[in-house]
């Protein structure tokens, strides 16, 4: 396959994944607009175990031998750990600060693929995460941000553990002849499962659930869930890991979007400034500079000399 062929199929694949994170985006404004207020948990299981097992019964494929307890632990990470991290740090910040911490995933990613896939440290791409966090700072970071021990450490497990679940799902695949769809169902039902007793405990099912409420939960179920995460698993096994989790960007860039174009929020000029970086950084990150050849013009001048 041609160099321009491959860059044709991995820009077209990175702007399929790219729907995944997207999606991701809209899930504060479905929250605070549609769901029952005080119970995250809920929303979070019902994003994920509804869909894993509406997956399971599409495609008819379920683990076998090691996929078992790999598919747990993927699940727990991507899905069952991150949730209810994410719900806590959104409880103990400003969405401003949850968001921002959350970008900071690419740079976990970055490391980790360094310990656990034996890559070398892509400067490249981890100089662009921190623009990326700086970018996302700029937009959702406001004047009354405050900051909370407890909030700040649930938001750094939360990119933590779906970081470290992004990498092992890079290194460890998709098995043979598993379908994309089946795949994502194994973590999602694996996630939701996590998520069954807690949000029990803590919460319980919400009373007054409307018909808002349950498209609500549909949309997060069905394309938040089983189709965004279809698409980012499917992606994630044919790009690079570290460019990948930069895609995440996006969430809170269509969510501060979603917020002005729906709920009429306003974006400042600064907020308009970081929106830029981070779509620099998030398309930057995508590529792959040439290593450069230092001693390609030393050579050259060694062997003109020896031939004159």
């Amino acid at each position: 396959m041609r160099a321009a062929d491959a860059g044709g199929m991995n820009a077209k694949t990175t702007a399929i994944t790219a729907l995944a994170p997207a999606v991701w985006g809209t899930t504060y404004l479905v929250t605070s607009q549609l769901l029952p207020a005080g119970h995250p948990m809920f929303a979070g299981l019902m994003r994920a175990l509804p869909a894993g097992l509406a997956a399971l019964a599409i495609t008819r494929q379920l683990p076998r031998g090691v996929w078992w307890w790999r598919a747990l632990v993927l699940g727990a990470l991507n899905i069952g750990a991150f949730f209810p991290l994410l719900f806590l740090a959104a409880e103990r910040l400003p969405g401003g600060v949850a968001a921002t911490l959350g970008a900071t995933q690419p740079i976990i990613v970055a490391f980790l693929a360094v310990a656990v896939l034996g890559e070398r440290l892509s400067g490249w791409r981890l100089a662009w995460g921190l623009v990326g966090v700086a970018g996302v700072g700029l937009v959702v970071l406001g004047p009354a941000a405050a900051l909370d021990a407890t909030g700040i450490m649930a938001g750094l497990a939360g990119a933590g553990a779906m970081g470290l679940g992004v990498t092992l799902t890079k290194r460890w695949g998709r098995p043979e002849g598993i379908k994309p769809m089946a795949y994502a169902g194994w973590q999602l039902t694996a996630g939701g499962l996590v998520l069954l007793v807690p949000t029990a405990v803590t919460e319980g099912v919400p009373g007054g659930v409307d018909a808002a409420a349950a498209a609500g939960y549909l949309w997060l179920g069905l394309v938040g869930g089983l189709l965004a995460y279809t698409i980012w698993f499917s992606g994630l096994r044919k790009l690079p890991v570290t460019a990948t989790a930069l895609l995440g960007l996006l969430s809170p860039l269509v969510a501060a979007t979603a917020g002005a174009l729906v709920l009429g929020q306003t974006l400042s000029t600064t907020q308009l400034a970081g929106f830029g970086l981070a779509l620099a950084a998030l398309l930057a990150g995508q590529l792959t500079p040439q290593p450069r050849r230092q001693g390609e013009p030393r050579r050259r001048q060694r062997l003109a000399r020896r031939t004159a």
